[in-house]
Order: C-alpha cells, then structure tokens, then sequence
C-alpha cells in the first residue's frame, strides 16, 4: 500500500514485458543504496519485492521523497531519458529489483509498439498519481492531507510502524501526523 501499489496493479502488463527480459537481479539490505544522485543511468528497473523510495535532499539536509517503488513497479523510469540520476534510491525494506539494459529497453519500445504503447499508458498514470500528490500537498491542514492520502489509499492507514512514512508522503511532521490520528481515535 505504500510503494504505489495501485500504479503497479494498473502496470502490470509492461511490468511484466520488463521484468520477463531484465535478467540482473540484485537484492538489497535496508539502508542500501541502488544508485547515486549523479551516477549514470544504465538500466531501467523493477521492484521484485521489497520498496525503494527515490530520496533528494534540501539544503538543510531534510530528506524530500519523490518516489515508492514496491514490488510490481518500476524504479525512476524518467530516468531513462536522462543520462544521469537526479536523486539517490535507496531500500526502506530488504528489496530485490532486476536492471534492463536501458538500450534494450529503448530497443524494446523501438521495435515493438505494443510495448511502446503500454509503457506510454504507464507513464500517464504516473503523471496522474504526481497530480494527485500535489494535490494532496497544496491541502492546507493535516486532517485535510491525510483525509486526501486516506481516500487515495482505500482508508487504510499502514502499520503504526509506517506512519512516519505517511507524514514524509503528505509533508508534514510525524508529530503532527500522530496528533492528528490521536484526535481521530478520541470517542
């Protein structure tokens, strides 16, 4: 639920096209890093199991997510047209991804348009999801960010455990996330 899971049930079929032809397979303790911000871009990559999340960080040091990749979704696929990595992917959980060459995927999209289309169809529902966390980020108020957050994942929050991953997603800080579910359990 929290590594886009809804992206990658919507995916599946070029998920599967990649996944079927990516043959690196790497696992990852938590913690680890995939790659660099600034190493080059070489592969395309799905998430096996495990999640990833994509990670910049500002001046101050505070970390900014702009990705949650979970299994059945893939990792920085704008990457593919950049020659280098804007930002650092890092395992939150111990997670197993598998690397295409990105040559071979561009000749993929090349050279079958079937392929080409559903990866095309991927990519707009990633644009549709970035709206939405938008959306949810130009909310005013905690409740109203975590009411957009709930309504976008089925009204189910995660483990308690997780829930300072929800308050990085919905920018606000765990305290305030967590004032703001004790205020909601309150008869």
């Amino acid at each position: 639920m929290l590594c886009g899971r809804m992206i990658a049930i919507m995916s599946a079929n070029i998920f599967s096209v990649v996944a079927s032809r990516a043959k690196a397979e790497r696992r990852l303790e938590r913690g680890a890093h995939l790659f660099h911000r600034n190493d080059a871009v070489r592969s395309v990559y799905v998430v096996i199991d495990g999640c990833l999340e994509l990670t910049r960080f500002h001046e101050g040091g505070a970390p900014l997510v702009l990705q949650r990749a979970g299994p059945g979704t893939f990792l920085a696929e704008a990457s593919v047209y950049s020659d280098a990595y804007h930002c650092d992917a890092v395992a939150v959980e111990p997670s197993t991804v598998r690397g295409l060459a990105r040559d071979g995927f561009l000749d993929l999209l090349a050279e079958t348009p079937r392929a080409a289309e559903l990866w095309s169809a991927h990519l707009a529902r990633e644009v549709q999801a970035a709206r939405y966390r938008c959306e949810i980020l130009a909310r005013k108020t905690v409740s109203e960010r975590l009411d957009g957050w709930l309504a976008w994942h089925g009204d189910r929050l995660p483990e308690k455990g997780r829930w300072k991953s929800v308050a990085e997603q919905i920018g606000v800080s765990p305290e305030a996330l967590y004032r703001e579910l004790a205020k909601r359990a309150r008869p």
